[in-house]
Order: C-alpha cells, then structure tokens, then sequence
C-alpha cells in the first residue's frame, strides 16, 4: 500500500487552449483525495516534464484536443525517462482516434480516456494502478 496522497499532474500539451475537460479531471481528483497540479494550457513537453520532476508526481495526465498526440507525447515519455521519471504513471485524455491508442500505449501512456469517460472510471483505475506498485 502506497503511503502519503497520490500527486497529479494534469498537463494541457500544445497550442490547444480548450481546457474544460482538464479541469473536470483535475477537479475530481482533488475531491477524491489526490494532490493535483495543473499546469494550464499550451505547455511544451519540456515545461510538462520539468513540472513532473519539480513537483514529484506519481502521475502524468496528459489532455489534448490538437491531433498532435503523436508527435508531442512521445517527447514528454523521453523526457520523462531521461529525467528518471520512467516509472511515472502517464495517462491521456482528449481526442485521441482509437487508431491511436496502441500506438499511445507502444511508447508508455498506460491507458487513453476518451471523451464521456466518467470521473469515477478514472479514479478507480488511478487508484487500483497504484496499489500494484
């Protein structure tokens, strides 16, 4: 059982300024118990993963609206790694095409939340993800 609240990150990735369903997100965390940072909008990678590390987060979520998920997330995973934050939990959230979401778990983002996804779905899987490691 992991000790202390989990830490959050909810980072909103390139030039996409929509940032309702992130605060959703970040909102119903906290009200469960979880420490939440939220980033704002149109973060780079780099900002997302020197937050990360700053912060001491167990989780990355990642919210994009843009299309550009295949470019921009897997600088954040390699900056993760590079920055010994490999193990970090990352998730993501947003229109992302289902044709996508193999390629998204291929380079670590451990599961993808489509729009309508309930809160509740999303702290239950943070929670059992968590009491595994």
């Amino acid at each position: 059982m992991r000790k202390g609240k989990i830490r959050v990150l909810i980072a909103k990735l390139g030039l996409d300024g929509h940032d309702r369903g992130a605060k959703v997100i970040a909102r119903a965390l906290r009200d469960a118990g979880m420490e939440v940072v939220y980033s704002g909008i149109r973060q780079t990678p780099e900002t997302i993963v020197a937050t990360a590390v700053q912060e001491d987060v167990d989780i990355v979520g990642l919210s994009i609206l843009s299309g550009a998920h295949l470019e921009l997330f897997p600088i954040v995973m390699e900056g993760l790694k590079n920055e010994g934050k490999g193990d970090t939990l990352v998730l993501a959230g947003g229109i992302i095409p289902e044709v996508d979401v193999s390629a998204m778990k291929q380079i670590g983002i451990r599961e993808v939340f489509g729009p309508g996804t309930s809160t509740s779905d999303i702290i239950e899987y943070i929670e059992k993800e968590l009491q595994a490691t």
